[in-house]
């Protein structure tokens, strides 16, 4: 069948097989932040934005995306360098690159596996509750499976991430 969608903001027409599942596809086209893990919807590892919704890709069918936009933790890092006008593109990728840094300085990246997913479901968190206590940055962090670190480095750079972008608002940055 064909599949038309917006990938990363480009519009993309492939063919696919009707049981395709979206992980594969989006594999298949490039995007090697979407990881393949648990296959049973428990790591975060392959989860993308479907319409700047937080899904895991590995328990949606590609034809479910059909006329909607998807966007990868490329599509974040990517916005500007692919000539991308898009404002909502560019804050977002600024929102990538800011936040990447964050967790690489608290020493959260070590082998990097779980990195995107849990990126991903980072900044979906900050997108919806921008203060969020500790117990509910824990609960965003439960669906990523991470099997270097206890947690402690990524909540310590989520945190760091948080209370720079108050200051920032504030005009201390």
């Amino acid at each position: 069948m064909e599949l038309k969608f917006e990938l990363n903001g480009k519009k993309i027409a492939t063919v696919v097989e009707e049981d395709s599942l979206l992980l594969d596809v989006l594999r298949s086209l490039g995007c090697a932040s979407v990881k393949r893990g648990c296959e049973s919807s428990n790591c975060g590892l392959c989860t993308v934005f479907v319409d700047d919704k937080p899904v895991l890709s590995c328990s949606v069918l590609a034809a479910r995306v059909s006329g909607r936009k998807v966007t990868t933790l490329e599509g974040l890092q990517d916005a500007r360098a692919s000539g991308h006008r898009v404002d909502t593109l560019e804050g977002q990728q600024a929102e990538a690159e800011d936040f990447v840094a964050f967790i690489a300085d608290q020493g959260a990246e070590q082998c990097g596996f779980c990195n995107p997913g849990l990126m991903m479901n980072a900044i979906a968190m900050f997108r919806e509750n921008p203060h969020p206590t500790e117990e509910e940055i824990l609960s965003y962090l439960s669906g990523n499976l991470c099997r270097c670190s206890g947690y402690e480095g990524q909540l310590r750079g989520i945190q760091s991430y948080l209370a720079f972008k108050d200051a920032q608002k504030k005009g201390g940055v």
